[in-house]
């Protein structure tokens, strides 16, 4: 199936729920007993963006079957997404630190995801068929091999089961070098999955860590936005002649120093590479959740069949609006998003 035939169904992500748990720099939640946790996972993130956007979106994940996954459940369906897809299995909940304000590439990020539901589901055990009943498009994550070899497993089978019936896949390169411990390096693992795909997005220094893709040695963090969209369209070229099921590959580029944000991406199709507006912060909120929102403004785009340059725009300006909302998922509206598009005089 391409990306412009994906409309008209059901988007399935496929990826585990986490609990966020942020504690502030200072230490005071352990004065005032108070810790606050926020309900995510990137593909929960992408699939709640959908839902507010008006396309019908399922979500599959595994957790136990107690209460503590009823009230997320629950939660879930509260923000319009349809969990008929949730699978019980395990017996635990994965969680994760992170202190308020930081990055999720950060050293402050504590994972405490070992063992969970998610990461000990066996392949052999879902139905596919009900599942992937009426879905045009799937959606997954580099984290979800990640998380542990049986997950990297269940993965494949999902990949191969949508694949087989003609199913859009896309996948974000979110790499997080404090996964993959289980004995089996991303490289060894991500080009198996992402063969089956036919939108990659991500960024440079990801598709390199994750799929081999060498990044010019001599582009540096300080480099100039040219030499950046140089390598971009460089590895963008090279994703899509190494995986021939890619038909686009985006990247973006986010930039921080002393609180300002840079921001911009790209959007590589049929030989082409379009560039968005480059958006700037002196300050944000939120940065968790951010590649998640872009994500699921290309998915919006080309699921509707915007042009190639309306989808980018959308997605880039949902992605930047993430920056200044609290948690884990957007609450921007398509119109909010569309009046904070930037327009380049």
């Amino acid at each position: 199936m391409g990306l412009t035939t994906a409309g008209n169904g059901t988007v399935l992500t496929f990826g585990e729920l986490l609990l966020r748990l942020s504690p502030d720099s200072e230490g005071n939640w352990l004065k005032n007993n108070q810790l606050p946790v926020y309900v995510g996972g990137a593909e929960l993130n992408v699939a709640t963006a959908l839902a507010l956007w008006g396309i019908e979106t399922k979500y599959f994940t595994v957790l136990p079957d107690n209460g503590l996954a009823e009230w997320l459940i629950n939660y879930i369906g509260g923000r319009g997404v349809v969990t008929s897809a949730i699978f019980k299995s395990g017996a635990r909940l994965g969680l994760f630190y992170l202190t308020t304000g930081a990055d999720m590439k950060h050293d402050t990020v504590v994972y405490d995801r070992a063992a969970s539901a998610f990461a000990e589901l066996e392949t052999d055990t879902v139905n596919w068929d009900e599942i992937l009943t009426g879905v045009t498009w799937f959606h997954f994550s580099a984290i979800c091999p990640a998380v542990s070899l049986k997950a990297a497993k269940l993965c494949e089978e999902a990949l191969i089961a949508a694949s087989a019936r003609d199913i859009t896949i896309s996948v974000d390169l979110n790499y997080r070098s404090k996964l993959w411990q289980y004995g089996v390096s991303s490289t060894e693992v991500m080009p198996g999955l992402v063969k089956y795909c036919n939108l990659i997005m991500g960024n440079i220094w990801a598709a390199e860590s994750l799929l081999g893709i060498p990044v010019n040695k001599q582009l540096q963090q300080q480099c100039s936005k040219a030499d950046y969209l140089t390598e971009a369209l460089s590895v963008s070229k090279k994703l899509t002649e190494q995986y021939p099921d890619c038909k686009a590959v985006a990247n973006t580029f986010r930039f921080g120093d002393n609180g300002h944000i840079k921001y911009y991406t790209t959007l590589f199709q049929q030989g082409k590479m379009e560039v968005s507006s480059e958006y700037n912060a002196e300050s944000v909120i939120d940065k968790v959740g951010s590649g998640d929102c872009f994500m699921a403004g290309l998915i919006y785009g080309y699921y509707n069949k915007l042009p190639v340059s309306e989808c980018l725009s959308f997605a880039t300006a949902a992605a930047f609006k993430k920056l200044f909302i609290k948690g884990d998922a957007t609450n921007s509206t398509v119109a909010q998003v569309i009046k904070a598009i930037k327009h380049d005089d």
